[in-house]
């Protein structure tokens, strides 16, 4: 084995068995299978967007048509 890859900085995170982990810790002292270079979930959540049943347009939209329609029950009776 070489020796660079020897003298490099261990994970340490325990696995599932308990023991340490020995994969080579990147500079975050982690390896890439426990806290690898993620950056996290994308800003403005666009990923959860399926529908946009609860955005403002679609709101507004709602309310407008519920008062529209409570306004043809009023004219109607």
């Amino acid at each position: 084995m070489r020796q660079w890859l020897k003298d490099a900085k261990r994970c340490g995170a325990n696995t599932r068995r308990g023991t340490k982990c020995n994969g080579m810790g990147m500079p975050n002292g982690r390896c890439r299978m426990h806290g690898g270079t993620s950056p996290g979930a994308p800003k403005g959540n666009k990923n959860a967007w399926k529908h946009g049943y609860y955005s403002k347009v679609a709101k507004a939209e709602r309310s407008f048509v519920k008062q529209l329609l409570k306004d043809a029950r009023e004219l109607l009776s």
